[in-house]
């Protein structure tokens, strides 16, 4: 359940609390601005270590814009809106300003991270846990988790397109993005390099998961063994599993009809309303199965799905 009531990084008793804009002349010229917020950051790496960060970035066009948020937070076009919907979610405005500039310092410091991983690992999932290991990323969902939970009985979590995700929250299942932070986050921009801020998506979902304490439900219109769903969220629910008997994985196999409604594949190859499989296995097999013999070649709605489950078919020496 969301927490509004406490908080990790509390304002200072002896002196009113001061906005990200009141301190951008703390560190002198040049020098990133921290609120009261930042204290838990400051006190891991140092002021001078969070300075050196955000000026580490060379890069022209997209890293320099991001570089030049997270030296001046406030001058982001969306510091507005994130302030706004914050409130409205029941955030504290300390944590809503120590979690923007976490926000803006990992966007800045993610492009560094980002090659690291391309040049020192060739382990996929090495690359990830580098893109992952950014400490603003780790900070902010240190102040947030708490608002990483859910409302409702049972979590979701989704592969094959944003769409996945808002049918499984109209089912009655929560996942991330229905989350207090979670949305919020998810209705900004931010930046428009993508690989900068899906690190931050995976750390909070690893976050999310670690929550669980019920029936999770998966939905698959697309299956990918090295997406973040399988290769890292599935891994870390089945080690949940052997602390929280309660915890379960319910499967679902999604398919876009002809007329774009999202509907469940039974073992009959029929769509249906709700079709649930104990094992993942099973709810890829049925997915496949109605992707290969079932799927309509003018449905552009499951195009993509079917292309991506031919291209992996036949990478696996079973072509159609």
């Amino acid at each position: 359940m969301r927490k509004t009531e406490t908080h990790s990084v509390p304002a200072p008793a002896t002196a009113p609390r001061r906005r990200v804009q009141d301190t951008a002349s703390d560190l002198g010229p040049g020098r990133a601005p921290h609120p009261a917020g930042l204290a838990v950051l400051q006190r891991t790496v140092g002021n001078a270590a969070v300075t050196r960060r955000v000026q580490r970035q060379a890069d022209p066009d997209v890293r320099e814009e991001a570089r030049r948020n997270a030296a001046d937070p406030t001058a982001h076009g969306e510091w507005s809106t994130f302030r706004a919907m914050m409130a409205q979610a029941g955030f504290p405005d300390d944590v809503t300003d120590a979690a923007w500039q976490l926000v803006l310092g990992g966007i800045a410091e993610q492009g560094r991270l980002n090659d690291e991983a391309m040049t020192r690992f060739t382990v996929r999932q090495e690359q990830r846990e580098h893109r992952a290991s950014n400490s603003w990323y780790q900070e902010l969902v240190k102040m947030v988790g708490d608002y990483l939970g859910i409302d409702t009985p049972t979590m979701a979590l989704w592969s094959g397109g944003r769409e996945v995700s808002d049918y499984a929250l109209a089912k009655g299942h929560t996942p991330l993005e229905a989350t207090p932070f979670g949305g919020v986050v998810d209705k900004l921009t931010l930046t428009s390099d993508w690989m900068l801020k899906t690190p931050m998506w995976n750390v909070l979902s690893k976050a999310f998961v670690s929550r669980a304490r019920g029936p999770v439900h998966i939905f698959l219109r697309a299956y990918n063994p090295d997406s973040v769903l399988i290769a890292q969220e599935v891994p870390q629910l089945r080690v949940i599993m052997a602390l929280h008997p309660a915890v379960r994985l319910v499967w679902h196999p999604v398919y876009a009809a002809s007329d774009g409604r999202l509907m469940e594949v039974t073992k009959n190859l029929e769509l249906a309303s709700d079709a649930s499989y104990s094992t993942r296995d099973e709810c890829v097999q049925v997915l496949y199965d109605y992707l290969r013999l079932l799927h309509d070649p003018a449905n552009t709605h499951s195009r993509r799905a079917h292309a991506d489950m031919s291209a992996r078919l036949a990478a696996n020496g079973n072509p159609q």
